[in-house]
């Protein structure tokens, strides 16, 4: 349920990106980059540092597999990419991009394209529909 939520809530960010890709493209702008990615695992989260300098910030392997892995998103073409771990537990049918290795992180992670339809959604972001 949490993945689906997850899909669903990038899909709508993507929606929200392509209408303001036509924005700034009228604009003669180009449109600003965009990459996500998801993964589900085990995190440290919240203030982390020394009382004068706190950060909120979460740590852990789950966080560097997803940050490698939403670095792939331009070398591959995809503004969103998917572990494995996602993909297993949504019923969404994903085709994977393949195995790819990722720095920092032991295994090859199997990698799978967002494949929801932003359309089908209409997120209304910022007061603005999708188009």
């Amino acid at each position: 349920m949490a993945c689906a939520a997850a899909l669903r809530a990038v899909a709508a960010a993507r929606a929200g990106m392509a209408h303001l890709d036509a924005v700034r493209q009228a604009q003669g702008l180009p449109p600003p980059p965009f990459g996500a990615a998801l993964h589900l695992g085990e995190i440290l989260w919240g203030n982390i540092g020394a009382a004068d300098r706190l950060d909120f910030t979460a740590i852990g392997p789950a966080v560097n597999l997803v940050s490698r892995l939403e670095g792939l998103c331009r070398s591959l073409g995809r503004s969103v990419l998917i572990s494995g771990a996602v993909a297993a537990e949504t019923a969404t049918p994903l085709v994977p991009l393949g195995e790819h290795a990722l720095r920092g992180i032991a295994a090859p992670c199997t990698v799978f394209p967002c494949r929801m339809r932003e359309r089908a959604l209409r997120p209304r972001l910022y007061g603005l529909s999708a188009p």
